[in-house]
Protein backbone atom coordinates (compact mmCIF):
# COMPACT_ATOMS: atom_id res chain seq x y z
CA UNK A 1 0.00 0.00 0.00
CA UNK A 2 1.28 3.64 -0.46
CA UNK A 3 0.97 6.64 0.38
CA UNK A 4 0.58 9.62 -2.02
CA UNK A 5 0.69 13.54 -0.97
CA UNK A 6 -1.65 15.46 -2.55
CA UNK A 7 -1.56 18.98 -2.63
CA UNK A 8 -5.20 21.09 -3.05
CA UNK A 9 -4.93 24.64 -2.78
CA UNK A 10 -1.42 24.84 -1.39
CA UNK A 11 -2.22 21.96 1.79
CA UNK A 12 -0.73 18.45 1.45
CA UNK A 13 -3.07 15.42 1.91
CA UNK A 14 -1.59 11.74 2.24
CA UNK A 15 -3.82 9.71 0.39
CA UNK A 16 -2.89 5.75 0.77
CA UNK A 17 -3.79 3.51 -2.78
CA UNK A 18 -2.45 0.83 -4.27
CA UNK A 19 0.85 0.88 -5.61
CA UNK A 20 0.03 0.45 -9.15
CA UNK A 21 -2.38 3.39 -8.36
CA UNK A 22 0.38 6.18 -7.38
CA UNK A 23 0.20 7.69 -10.59
CA UNK A 24 -2.99 8.08 -11.26
CA UNK A 25 -3.85 9.44 -8.21
CA UNK A 26 -1.05 11.85 -8.81
CA UNK A 27 -3.48 12.81 -11.66
CA UNK A 28 -6.69 12.83 -10.33
CA UNK A 29 -4.80 15.08 -7.04
CA UNK A 30 -3.75 17.73 -10.11
CA UNK A 31 -7.13 17.78 -12.06
CA UNK A 32 -8.77 18.38 -8.10
CA UNK A 33 -6.28 21.72 -7.52
CA UNK A 34 -7.05 22.92 -10.77
CA UNK A 35 -10.31 22.69 -10.29
CA UNK A 36 -9.91 24.16 -6.66
CA UNK A 37 -7.70 27.19 -8.24
CA UNK A 38 -10.69 27.97 -11.15
CA UNK A 39 -13.37 27.77 -8.60
CA UNK A 40 -10.94 30.30 -6.11
CA UNK A 41 -10.66 32.95 -9.30
CA UNK A 42 -14.52 32.95 -9.56
CA UNK A 43 -15.64 32.70 -5.88
CA UNK A 44 -12.90 34.22 -3.79
CA UNK A 45 -11.70 32.80 -0.51
CA UNK A 46 -13.62 29.98 1.09
CA UNK A 47 -12.51 27.85 3.58
CA UNK A 48 -10.96 24.43 2.52
CA UNK A 49 -13.88 22.48 3.74
CA UNK A 50 -16.23 24.19 1.50
CA UNK A 51 -13.86 24.74 -1.16
CA UNK A 52 -13.67 20.69 -1.17
CA UNK A 53 -17.17 20.55 -1.52
CA UNK A 54 -17.65 22.79 -4.53
CA UNK A 55 -15.12 21.05 -5.90
CA UNK A 56 -16.71 17.80 -5.58
CA UNK A 57 -20.34 18.62 -6.49
CA UNK A 58 -18.27 20.07 -9.96
CA UNK A 59 -17.55 16.85 -10.58
CA UNK A 60 -20.16 15.33 -9.58
CA UNK A 61 -22.19 17.40 -11.99
CA UNK A 62 -19.78 16.57 -14.71
CA UNK A 63 -19.91 12.65 -14.00
CA UNK A 64 -24.18 13.06 -14.13
CA UNK A 65 -23.85 14.70 -17.62
CA UNK A 66 -21.33 12.40 -18.74
CA UNK A 67 -23.45 9.57 -17.67
CA UNK A 68 -26.53 11.15 -19.25
CA UNK A 69 -24.58 11.57 -22.81
CA UNK A 70 -23.52 8.15 -22.51
CA UNK A 71 -27.30 6.38 -21.81
CA UNK A 72 -27.94 8.41 -25.30
CA UNK A 73 -25.28 7.02 -27.08
CA UNK A 74 -26.32 3.65 -25.69
CA UNK A 75 -29.89 4.38 -26.44
CA UNK A 76 -28.88 5.82 -30.33
CA UNK A 77 -26.97 2.67 -30.51
CA UNK A 78 -29.51 0.40 -29.74
CA UNK A 79 -31.95 2.26 -32.65
CA UNK A 80 -29.38 2.27 -35.29
CA UNK A 81 -28.66 -1.78 -34.64
CA UNK A 82 -32.60 -2.15 -35.03
CA UNK A 83 -32.45 0.03 -38.15
CA UNK A 84 -29.53 -2.23 -39.27
CA UNK A 85 -31.45 -5.44 -38.72
CA UNK A 86 -34.61 -3.97 -40.45
CA UNK A 87 -32.43 -2.72 -43.31
CA UNK A 88 -30.75 -6.47 -43.43
CA UNK A 89 -34.42 -7.93 -43.81
CA UNK A 90 -35.46 -5.66 -46.24
CA UNK A 91 -31.84 -6.37 -48.55
CA UNK A 92 -32.36 -10.10 -47.82
CA UNK A 93 -36.06 -9.89 -49.14
CA UNK A 94 -35.61 -7.79 -52.21
CA UNK A 95 -32.57 -10.44 -52.65
CA UNK A 96 -35.08 -13.11 -52.96
CA UNK A 97 -37.45 -11.00 -55.15
CA UNK A 98 -34.63 -10.51 -57.45
CA UNK A 99 -33.41 -14.39 -57.20
CA UNK A 100 -37.35 -15.23 -58.24
CA UNK A 101 -37.30 -12.51 -60.96
CA UNK A 102 -34.35 -13.98 -62.49
CA UNK A 103 -35.22 -17.44 -62.34
CA UNK A 104 -38.83 -16.55 -64.31
CA UNK A 105 -36.56 -14.64 -66.93
CA UNK A 106 -34.29 -17.90 -67.36
CA UNK A 107 -37.56 -20.02 -68.01
CA UNK A 108 -38.82 -17.40 -70.18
Amino acid sequence: MAVVNVTINGRVYDIACDDSQVARVHVLGREVDARAQHLLSSVGAVSDTRLLVMVGLLLADELAEAREELSKIGTEVGAAAEGDTKLAGLIDSLTRRIEAIAMRLERA
